[in-house]
């Protein structure tokens, strides 16, 4: 169930229960097999670097997956790291816990307040945290007296989500979804001072940079969204996914009786959430993924094989679904490269 706060644009599942998720080493979540998100990842980690002079510091990531975004802060600036994250298990990537970078298989905490540094990182973790004040309090509060620390979060932009009607952008693990707004006011009232707020990747993630408060507040930023349209995103949301999902149930139940062999192309969040919400099964064949460790499995909900990309070579499909629009060339690219001749559809 999710509910718009007026006051500052948060949107939250104020039914959601921690106890009903696992997050742990057999989490497979990375998104390093792409070129495209690789050229992105290294590109953000200059860009922070150039922008806050990260070389020879102390850098923190919270949340940090595999590692592989922490490594390239480490390595392109001379930095040294840690990471926090229980489902770290170090499958596809050659990090290797040393004097420059070490791996905490755990939530970071207020147990881990004692670790210092100048940079302070979270990409992709916030959505899943459901106090979100505490938890970037706890951060807040860690940092103490040390008024040139630096952080940077990233979350998906739940605006975007709202104006293209993406519901397969809304699922049960992320139980908290941030505007510009209500992002910023968000760090504003945990006491930090907020100096720059973007967006990347397709307008898809948001991106925001703070550092401590030192008691002279900090004013409201061009980027930040007007409260009214927001709100009115929200409601035009309500109003009209279910002609979208009508429209997806159309497209599909066509690709059906035209005897058409579809997959969809992300195996991952976005992928479940379409087929769950659809509540499809046979006029999907398969999932396709380029992550070799999901290769084998099967997606949650609808038990449909997850499978490599070279598959697809017997398999022949006439109509690929893909789960993002952002990778809508490298997905023709690897089917040219198959020699598939196919409908690239995306969402």
């Amino acid at each position: 169930m999710l509910t718009f706060c007026q006051n500052c644009g948060f949107i939250s599942n104020v039914a959601f229960d921690s106890r009903q998720q696992e997050y742990s080493s057999c989490y497979e979540g990375t998104q390093a097999f792409s070129a495209k998100f690789n050229s992105f990842h290294k590109s953000l980690a200059m860009r922070l670097i150039e922008r806050y002079d990260l070389h020879n510091k102390n850098i923190i990531e919270i949340g940090c997956g595999q590692g592989e975004f922490l490594m390239l802060l480490c390595r392109l600036g001379g930095n040294r790291g840690i990471g926090f994250d229980p489902a770290y298990s170090g499958r596809g990537n050659k990090i290797q816990q040393n004097d420059q970078i070490t791996i905490i298989r755990d939530f970071y905490s207020e147990k881990y307040a004692n670790y210092q540094a100048d940079f302070i990182c979270c990409k992709m973790t916030l959505e899943h945290i459901e106090r979100t004040a505490d938890f970037v309090s706890t951060i807040r509060q860690s940092i103490g007296n040390r008024k040139k620390t630096i952080v940077f979060f990233q979350v998906p932009d739940v605006g975007r989500v709202l104006r293209d009607l993406a519901f397969w952008d809304i699922y049960y693990e992320h139980c908290s979804y941030f505007s510009v707004c209500s992002l910023a006011y968000l760090f504003r009232n945990c006491g930090f001072y907020v100096l720059n707020l973007w967006r990347d990747y397709g307008n898809q993630y948001l991106m925001i940079e703070a550092r401590p408060d030192t008691g002279q507040g900090s004013s409201s930023l061009s980027q930040e969204d007007n409260l009214t349209d927001l709100s009115q995103s929200v409601k035009s949301f309500v109003q009209n996914y279910p002609n979208k999902l009508n429209e997806w149930r159309q497209k599909l139940s066509e690709i059906e009786q035209s005897r058409k062999r579809a997959v969809i192309w992300g195996a991952s969040s976005k992928g479940v959430a379409f087929l769950t919400t659809l509540k499809i099964q046979d006029e999907i064949k398969y999932a396709v993924d380029i992550n070799p460790h999901k290769h084998g499995t099967f997606m949650a909900g609808t038990g449909h094989q997850i499978v490599s990309p070279d598959f697809l070579r017997e398999l022949k499909p006439d109509v690929v679904i893909a789960m993002n629009p952002i990778y809508y060339n490298e997905i023709r690219q690897y089917l040219k490269r198959l020699n598939v001749l196919a409908e690239v559809i995306p969402v």
